[in-house]
């Protein structure tokens, strides 16, 4: 039987990239997806490949979760995939002096409000199942200082923190519903499109931004989607609260540092 047969899932943030993945890996394992995203025409578009249901959700919106939640009232894995890091639409300041408090609200609306609104609806759709499973999606900026990306980085860390809590309610509450945490570093998806640019230094630019990391290259979307196949199935069912890593070795045995001053 394959690993995820009859779990009702839904993905959020799962038109492209991460989210992506995670729906092509689920629904290969027997599972009965709903994509979302707030790109209607990217998330038709990945739903009707992977022959999924689409709903339309922005996960900064309390009343798009309301209505899920009356479009999808019971399901068996969440994945809070959505997230932002303020970057999309080119550079702009997000370091602690210079941030303006709208795009710090920006950031943190997506990835941290969207977060406890996805656990919120999912402890009520999660009631009744047998064995269920929040995945959280977080950062390895979540665990260090990034100067450059404060509102990310404090987005994410939130969400590992938020993880341990809503773990414990569950847990508390009798509910069978577990809740785990991924946090990768640098995944190859187009949220790093903004950050690597197109002109003939892009080549250089990659090489840069994974000079630290041991395994000297970026990860795959497929890496994390292996990971919420594990996760979302029943043999994590003794997992809760955990913190999972997937960053080639960055934290292994380095760390961020400021970078000089100029």
């Amino acid at each position: 039987m394959k690993r995820l047969a009859n779990k009702r899932c839904v993905i959020t943030g799962a038109a492209r990239g991460i989210g992506a993945a995670i729906a092509e890996a689920f629904v290969a394992e027997g599972a009965e997806v709903t994509v979302t995203d707030r790109n209607d025409e990217a998330g038709r578009t990945t739903a009707a490949r992977l022959e999924s249901r689409y709903v339309s959700l922005d996960v900064s919106r309390e009343e798009d979760w309301a209505r899920l939640a009356e479009d999808v009232p019971a399901i068996d894995v969440l994945v809070n995939n959505a997230g932002m890091t303020g970057f999309e639409n080119g550079p702009v300041s997000h370091d602690p002096e210079h941030a303006t408090l709208a795009d710090w609200r920006a950031v943190h609306a997506v990835n941290l409000d969207g977060t406890f609104l996805g656990c919120r609806y999912a402890i009520g759709a999660m009631r009744h199942s047998a064995s269920a499973a929040i995945i959280n999606i977080a950062s390895r900026s979540g665990m260090v200082g990034i100067p450059t990306a404060a509102a990310y980085a404090s987005s994410k860390a939130a969400i590992r923190n938020h993880t341990k809590t809503v773990a414990l309610y569950c847990a508390e509450q009798g509910l069978p519903i577990r809740c785990n945490v991924i946090s990768p570093a640098a995944i190859r998806t187009p949220m790093w499109e903004p950050m690597l640019g197109t002109g003939p230094d892009r080549l250089e630019r990659e090489k840069a931004f994974v000079s630290d990391t041991p395994l000297r290259r970026f990860g795959e979307p497929g890496d994390i989607a292996a990971l919420a196949v594990l996760l979302a199935s029943d043999e994590a069912t003794y997992m809760t609260g955990a913190e999972l890593t997937v960053d080639g070795g960055l934290l292994a045995g380095s760390a961020a540092t400021p970078e000089a001053a100029d």
